[in-house]
């Protein structure tokens, strides 16, 4: 029994290998997504049973779960170098000169795009990966193989025969552009729900798919390593007992083993191939789904490299051709304004529209007037547009010498008056001292603002009234039936059914969603309320501290500064929040309503002090439980909710897709990052 059980996990493990390679390595798939599914939670299944038979080359290990509290600092057998810059053709013709003065004339070269993620070193040893350690400084880095053992690129053991007993193999790990735009688009989702306006996001989505890859391969979860798919071509092999003499045929070799080499690397036997090899891919590399930005050109035979040898910091016998920053020019056709939900102002360059690394721009943020002003931009300008791997594109410059006799503008330009009135509502624009953007004041009469406020409300975070969207408020505002939050509780169904696509199920959904948002406890209400500068977790600590909204409201600065994590800015906000006599209406009427503006007995009890004392900061995608039921959790057994990571933080609770700064924070901190799976056993 027991040899069948080891078999058929061997077998298993042999299929499910089989098909990673086809699928990453070939991109030609053989099963069915849900079929390997199927297969590796066999696996799994027996590996758990029959833990005797579980291997360190399992497939069950691209899984991930394992937790690195620290990641060891390893030297390096061979130094990870970095590489000259180049960045036009004469200087490409000088290297290929200095390589024949030296006295080498029958040479090759070795063209390879030059991927833009984080620099990696495997080593295998009897065809199993034994470590995965990145660049660091050349000298050290971190030993990073549990993480890496995830990426299903990357061979855990060989294929085939022909390879040394041990040897290295270096390359680039990388986050795919489609993985890149998948999770900023799953991100943004969720911070919609969670009530952030546009420019909230911006500042918390991933910015550009290297520091996504860094952040991600220094996760100390390696399962949420896993979730974010990361991809690796592999382009250097070293070692003392390789096949071949020189660098593309070992190459060659590494791809019957299993490993991902690049199709795009070409092999050139003079410099003139080199060039059009450069030439060529200028355009073409923004069609790949991976971030490139040069080319990496080496002499192929080793014999020649180890004649030319190295300078202190870098090879004789190679160099890296930068491609310049993608950029553009075009006409700034027009400057419009946005308000967001808490009436901030941003200026967005509206542009002709113009080919950019891949993709058709037309606008442009120009983020506040500070900006607007350094660039001295103006409506009509000739601009210079930059997009180096960054979300969104920016005005750099402006073409100075085509600014007079524009064809497109008869007068002469002047320089760009930031607008002084709310485009929405004609308000004067107030900023405050110390803030970059200008604001809205009216928060009341303010379109955007409301609707804004009223999205924010309803939002999953807040109040959770689903059946009510942004379309949906968008609609009952425009027919005039909700001006403010409050409304919202006054709404009827013969209303209702008057409206365009509303019929009477939809009706009934939504009122009862709204009756249901009554039993939603008091600091998501005063989260929902919208006060400015209040997150969920300040919220939180309010709630628990006041225990009503009217003993809130009566609070002075001085005593709200008593509150952990409370600032003068935010307890002026919240004290001249409730001095307007329109709010205090409108929370008087929700009262009225029967919303929780006061925590409930259960709520001052907890259920242990198994945490007292400890702060915690939940961030990532949980598995066994939401993240609000772990943060009430936190609370219940006498810990402390943060949203943000001090010194003063206890743990670091982390979930999937936890954002990279948080994690280097952490580490920087000396914070310790805990699992969902230790932190129930916790509290257990």
């Amino acid at each position: 029994m027991s040899d069948d059980i080891k078999n058929k996990i061997s077998e298993l493990s042999k299929q499910l290998e089989e098909h990673n390679y086809n699928y990453y390595v070939l991109s030609n798939p053989t099963i069915s997504d849900y079929e390997f599914d199927k297969q590796l939670e066999e696996l799994i299944r027996l590996e758990k049973e029959y833990p005797q038979y579980l291997r360190s080359d399992s497939p069950s290990q691209r899984v991930g779960g394992q937790i690195t509290k620290e990641f060891k600092s390893v030297k390096h057998k061979y130094p990870m170098l970095s590489l000259s810059n180049t960045y036009n053709e004469e200087d490409v013709r000088d290297f290929d000169d200095r390589i024949r003065k030296a006295g080498v004339t029958d040479h090759e070269y070795v063209c390879e795009l030059k991927y833009d993620g984080v620099s990696i070193s495997l080593t295998y040893r009897n065809g199993e990966l034994i470590q995965a350690v990145t660049r660091g400084d050349g000298e050290k880095g971190d030993d990073v193989t549990a993480n890496v053992k995830t990426i299903k690129s990357v061979p855990i053991r060989l294929r085939g025969e022909g390879f040394p007993e041990e040897f290295e193999i270096r390359g680039e790990i990388f986050m795919p552009k489609k993985e890149f735009l998948r999770i900023n688009e799953a991100m943004r989702k969720e911070l919609i729900e969670e009530g952030y306006d546009d420019e909230e996001i911006f500042e918390k989505q991933l910015k550009n798919p290297r520091n996504a890859t860094s952040g991600t391969l220094k996760q100390q979860n390696s399962k949420a390593v896993a979730e974010r798919k990361l991809d690796c071509y592999l382009y250097s092999v070293l070692g003392e007992d390789l096949p071949f003499g020189s660098h593309f045929e070992n190459l060659m070799a590494a791809k019957e083993w299993g490993f991902k080499i690049s199709e795009d690397t070409e092999k050139h036997d003079s410099v003139e191939g080199v060039l059009k090899y450069i030439d060529k891919w200028d355009k073409k590399r923004h069609n790949l789904n991976v971030e490139t930005d040069g080319v990496v050109i080496k002499v192929n035979s080793y014999e020649h490299q180890r004649f030319l040898g190295f300078t202190a910091k870098s090879p004789r016998w190679a160099i890296a051709y930068k491609y310049k920053a993608q950029q553009v020019s075009t006409i700034l056709e027009s400057i419009s304004y946005q308000v967001g939900r808490t009436g901030a102002i941003t200026p967005v360059a509206n542009l002709k529209p113009v080919q950019l690394a891949g993709t058709t721009v037309k606008r442009a943020s120009l983020h506040n007037s500070d900006i607007i002003e350094k660039l001295d931009v103006r409506v009509g300008d000739t601009v210079f547009v930059e997009k180096g791997g960054e979300i969104i594109p920016k005005i750099i410059s402006v073409d100075l010498s085509k600014r007079k006799n524009n064809d497109l503008f008869s007068n002469e330009s002047e320089p760009t008056k930031y607008i002084a009135h709310c485009p929405e509502c004609g308000t004067d624009l107030v900023r405050s001292e110390g803030e970059a953007n200008h604001y809205c004041p009216n928060e009341m009469g303010c379109p955007p603002q409301v609707k804004g406020r009223m999205e924010h409300y309803v939002s999953r975070r807040a109040m959770n009234i689903d059946s009510l969207g942004g379309e949906t408020i968008a609609q009952l505002y425009a027919a005039g039936l909700i001006k403010n939050i409050a409304d919202i509780y006054e709404l009827k169904k013969e209303e209702l059914l008057k409206l365009e696509r509303m019929a009477e199920k939809s009706a009934n959904n939504l009122l009862a969603g709204i009756e249901a948002s009554k039993q939603v406890p008091f600091e998501r209400v005063l989260f929902a309320i919208g006060i400015r500068h209040i997150g969920e977790t300040t919220a939180k600590k309010l709630a628990l501290y006041f225990k009503s909204v009217d003993a809130l409201s009566k609070a002075g600065i001085e005593q709200l500064l008593e509150v952990g994590d409370i600032g003068e800015r935010i307890a002026k906000t919240i004290v001249d929040f409730f001095a307007d006599e329109k709010n205090i209406e409108i929370v008087q009427r929700l009262k009225a309503h029967g919303v929780q503006f006061e925590l409930t007995e259960d709520q001052l009890t907890n259920v242990s002090d198994k945490l007292k004392d400890k702060t915690f900061v939940v961030s990532g995608v949980f598995t066994k439980f939401s993240r609000d039921d772990i943060k009430k959790a936190i609370e219940q057994h006498g810990g402390k909710n943060s949203g943000s990571i001090s010194g003063k933080t206890s743990y670091v609770l982390a979930g999937e897709n936890m954002g990279p700064e948080k994690l280097k924070k952490a580490e920087k901190l000396g914070v310790p990052v805990i699992s969902e799976d230790d932190f129930i056993k916790m509290i257990s």
